[in-house]
């Protein structure tokens, strides 16, 4: 058989529409139902490991000490901790390189004014146990479910 540019469109526009008419309800359906769970908070801790007077690295037993003494008591529900490589630009200039710990931490959006106090006690408990510049922090709203 001997397709013609004419033939093809009509084909292609008809499997086009079929497949359409097939996809619109899942669709629709799933434009309706895009929550997933309660409104959370859902913060982000970033955890340098080289010191501002210069001494060694925070080691990683010290790291799981803190973790363990101040944010796991913290946030006794859960927690998530990722290994990381992060990189800064000190005030002299210079690009400090450092290994790094990414902390997140998942609660309900209405304990999040409580949940912040706790959270800023563990950046200032780390900044000033482990001569740190600063904890970064980053939050955002999500929907979760467990």
């Amino acid at each position: 058989m001997k397709w013609t540019s004419d033939t093809r469109g009509k084909v292609g526009g008809g499997v086009l529409v079929a497949l359409l008419g097939a996809g619109i309800p899942a669709l629709v359906g799933a434009a309706l139902h895009t929550e997933v769970g309660e409104p959370y908070r859902e913060t982000r801790l970033y955890f340098g490991t080289e010191r501002t007077d210069g001494g060694r690295p925070v080691a990683e037993r010290e790291f799981m000490r803190f973790l363990d003494q101040e944010i796991t008591p913290a946030f006794p529900e859960g927690l998530t901790v990722h290994d990381g490589y992060g990189q800064w630009r000190g005030e002299n200039g210079r690009i400090v390189r450092e290994a790094s710990y990414e902390v997140v931490l998942l609660y309900p959006e209405k304990d999040a004014d409580d949940r912040s106090v706790r959270i800023e006690r563990i950046r200032d408990a780390y900044e000033s146990r482990y001569r740190q510049d600063s904890v970064g922090r980053s939050d955002d709203t999500v929907d979760a479910a467990f």
